[in-house]
């Protein structure tokens, strides 16, 4: 089993209002999970968002907390419900309904890696499912909520940001002619999880680094951006998809040239969003 659930790093002075997520950049993927699935050490990473958590582990210099995954996305999608359970991947789970997600094999014990690569040969146990729920789903949405929490009580508001990454060609169907490809994909689910205020601002240090940042399509956000977007009681949630492109091989899994350029941009961006909530009046929901 992965050695952690998450690790977090907190600021010496938690000045922000901010929580800066990852979790999907886990990368611990010990023997025992090596052994069950038919991928090699190359394939099984397709999924995970590498190298996020080294774009934003900047945040407690600036006041803000910083928590990251421990387990890979292929072993536990930690941005999912609980109760995504897949029926074709665990025994003795019943079909419910249709969920988009869990029919392509993307439910919180992933069936499939980018590209529709099985992970397994055949079934797991309902037992091993739930196993991994308690051990590492559980404490990281514990643990995040807690951080959230305080932060809503010191500073009367909270903003969580969840960082992802996405493949260049995600955005191959959306880029209309005549417009610069985006680099980032802001979703808050058509301003159901912040407030126009959070999100303006968040666009805002992106474009000022330089970046080019486009709304909810085709990333509105998921499980985390729902569960924890609240902005009626103070809690806002936007998640951040940065293409992978820009700071990395994706076909080799490695940083590229202009992985440490792209850092000190982001660290740029980070500084900027840090600063949501200091020294102001709450912000507004919507």
């Amino acid at each position: 089993m992965p050695s952690v659930a998450f690790d977090v790093s907190l600021p010496q002075r938690p000045a922000a209002c901010v929580v800066f997520a990852s979790p999907h950049s886990g990368r611990d993927y010990m023997w025992s999970f090596m052994r069950q699935t038919v991928l090699n050490e190359h394939a099984i990473r397709s999924s995970e968002d590498a190298f996020v958590d080294k774009l934003f582990e900047c945040a407690p210099e600036y006041g803000a907390a910083f928590i990251k995954a421990g387990a890979p996305r292929a072993f536990v999608d930690l941005n999912r419900s609980a109760d995504e359970l897949d029926p074709a991947l665990i025994e003795g789970v019943r079909r419910v309904g249709h969920n988009p997600r869990i029919a392509s094999g993307l439910g919180v014990i992933p069936r499939v890696v980018a590209n529709g690569r099985a992970i397994y040969r055949g079934k797991m146990t309902r037992h091993e499912a739930q196993k991994r729920i308690d051990r590492y789903w559980t404490p990281y949405h514990r643990r995040l909520q807690e951080l959230l929490s305080k932060a809503h009580d010191r500073h009367g508001q909270a903003v969580l940001v969840d960082c992802h990454s996405m493949p260049h060609e995600a955005m191959d169907g959306v880029v209309r002619a005549g417009l610069r490809r985006p680099d980032i994909v802001l979703g808050d689910r058509y301003g159901a999880a912040a407030s126009g205020d959070v999100v303006d601002r968040i666009e805002a240090a992106f474009a000022e680094a330089g970046f080019i940042v486009t709304r909810n399509a085709p990333f509105a956000g998921a499980y985390i951006t729902q569960a924890y977007g609240k902005p009626a009681q103070g809690q806002h949630a936007v998640q951040v998809e940065i293409d992978r492109s820009l700071y990395m091989n994706e076909k080799l899994i490695r940083p590229n040239g202009d992985f440490e350029t792209v850092r000190a941009a982001l660290r740029r961006v980070v500084s900027q969003i840090a600063q949501i909530g200091q020294g102001r009046v709450p912000l507004a929901a919507e």
